[in-house]
């Protein structure tokens, strides 16, 4: 029985550390050195959002170009990953403080073509 109970607890851990850095209950994962949401898709932050104020200025026109990478009404921080609320009232992932985004350019996962767009986009890394 204490083994089971040992075994348990064991699995837990690294299941709450697989959350915690990328895993299954992480919003994005490591590819190539870059966060990349669900579908593989790299993500991009804004030097105009200010790490840990809980928003983002990219709104509007902003926002078609660089979608937000969307958190769920649920959606908890958990670890280095926050939730901010945008303007509209939903809900976006960030990492570190910084709000995460799409560029609609990228056509495919791997694709990076929104790193230095204006000088103030770039690749979001861990």
């Amino acid at each position: 029985m204490r083994m089971k109970f040992t075994a348990a607890l064991v699995l837990a851990a690294l299941l709450q550390g697989c959350a915690m850095t990328g895993g299954a209950g992480a919003p994005a994962r490591t590819a190539d050195g870059a966060l990349v949401g669900p579908s593989g898709m790299t993500l991009y932050t804004f030097d105009r959002d200010a790490a840990g104020s809980g928003k983002s200025v990219c709104n509007g026109p902003c926002a078609t170009n660089w979608p937000p990478l969307v958190a769920a009404a649920d959606a908890r921080a958990q670890g280095d990953w926050s939730v901010v609320t945008r303007d509209d009232g939903s809900r976006q992932w960030a990492y570190k403080g910084k709000p995460l985004y799409y560029w609609a350019k990228d056509a495919k996962p791997g694709d990076r073509t929104g790193d230095g767009v204006n000088q103030v986009w770039h690749t979001a890394r861990p």
